[in-house]
This record gives structure tokens, sequence and C-alpha cells, in this order.
């Protein structure tokens, strides 16, 4: 009689637990491919101005965001650099190539979309 009971139990909290265990991984799954495209152009916009500008990384202060753009868009890098009024902000397209998507100077905007390597 013990293990009727029991058993129907231990089925349903068994498949309480594989649902959040499934929950957390697509949470886990979408949480690190956004962190891997945030990091992997901030990575790229920061070798592109260290490489192929020559300014010290140092120098350089960036911030990866999510930009609600689309395609290769959506992934930008907002880039201050010592010494100058200006933010850039960067993206890397569907080529690998970054891209000067614009610049803000005294809160205004200026849209170039300017490939830049």
């Amino acid at each position: 009689m013990r293990e009727t009971i029991i058993s129907p139990i231990w089925r349903t909290v068994k498949k309480i637990f594989i649902f959040i265990i499934c929950i957390l991984s697509v949470a886990a799954g979408i949480w690190g491919y956004v962190k891997y495209k945030l990091i992997s152009v901030e990575n790229a916009v920061n070798k592109y101005f260290t490489t192929v500008s020559n300014i010290p990384e140092k120098h350089i202060v960036s911030e990866p965001f999510i930009a609600n753009l689309s395609g290769s868009k959506n992934w930008m890098v907002s880039v201050k650099i010592k010494g100058d009024p200006k933010t850039y902000y960067y993206f890397k397209n569907a080529e690998g190539k970054i891209v000067l998507e614009s610049y803000t100077l005294n809160g205004e905007e200026k849209v170039l979309n300017k490939i830049m390597n």
C-alpha cells in the first residue's frame, strides 16, 4: 500500500526536477551566447585599436552592449579614447570586419557606417 502512494509522488517530483533543469539549461545557453557575442565584438574592436590604430590599451575604455538593431548591428561596442571627447560605436559585420557605425560629440550623433579594416 505504501509503495503505491510514494511512487506517483516520486514520479511527479522527478518530472518537476527535470523540467527545472531543462529551463535552467536553456537560460544558461542563452546567457552564454549573449556573453560570447558581446565579448567577441569587444575583443575584435580592442584588437583593431591596438594593432591598426596603435592606441595603447590603457587609453581605451570600451563597453559592449545590445543595440536592439537588426543583424550584426545588434552587438555593438561603445569606445571612449583618453583625450578624445567623442564616443565611438562599433560593430563587427557578417564578413568579420570592424565597422564604425557612428560617434557622438556633445550629445549629437553622426552616423557613418564606415568599414575600418
